[in-house]
């Protein structure tokens, strides 16, 4: 888990507030999902817009505009729930910044997705998130990058625990993740299955499989 804050460019300051009940016109948002909003969120703002406007980086169909949001929570968190049902009710990638207070100290993590947009509902990858950080942390510059589609890739790099080669897209990452998520379910069931098989070459065959699986595993991290 990576510790970092970016420092987001001035020039794409937005910062708006946006009403919770806004994403609720956005697709079948369910009554339990509805009250984790008022349960956990504050306040919603939309606190930066990367574009070609605001950072002089080109964008695709695949990354028009990189969203900003911050949320400040109610308590201690602010489940994922919550920013799925943002992240569909938005039709550009979006980059989460969690805060909340505790006694006089104020914390904060990032948290995103990767995002596949589509016609209907984008595709998401599962969340990945920084570790809390004071909130007046030293934050770091944006990754130097050309276009909107390399600075989302970029961006989200620090947070996926998967290697990123230059110039792979954010398709590629998604597949990337689905897979590691894959390998770890069906690692986890062979090391089940390894701790009672009594018979030795299913064994072998078992550990076989498993230091293969393990080894895709390791190149894709």
């Amino acid at each position: 888990m990576s510790d970092l804050l970016y420092r987001w460019p001035a020039a794409a300051e937005f910062g708006a507030r946006v009403p919770k009940d806004k994403f609720y016109e956005h697709g079948a948002v369910p009554a339990a999902v509805r009250e984790k909003f008022v349960a956990e969120v504050q306040r919603i703002i939309w606190a930066y817009k990367l574009a070609e406007s605001t950072v002089n980086l080109p964008g695709s169909d695949t990354v028009p505009e990189i969203q900003v949001f911050r949320i400040d929570a109610k308590g201690d968190e602010v489940s994922e729930p919550v920013l799925t049902a943002i992240d569909k009710a938005i039709q550009f990638p979006i980059v989460f910044e969690i805060n909340r207070i505790q006694g006089d100290a104020e914390h904060v993590r990032m948290v995103a997705a990767h995002k596949q947009l589509s016609a209907k509902a984008p595709h998401l990858s599962a969340y990945y998130s920084t570790g809390w950080q004071c909130a007046d942390t030293d934050r770091r510059p944006l990754p130097t990058a050309i276009t909107l589609p390399a600075l989302y890739t970029a961006l989200l790099e620090p947070l996926t625990p998967v290697a990123i080669r230059p110039g792979e897209d954010t398709a590629t990452v998604a597949a990337k993740l689905q897979r590691v998520r894959t390998l770890e379910r069906e690692l986890a069931v062979l090391e089940r299955k390894l701790r009672t098989e009594p018979q030795l070459n299913r064994k072998i065959e078992l550990r076989r499989t498993l230091k293969t699986k393990q080894s895709e595993l390791d190149s894709l991290k």
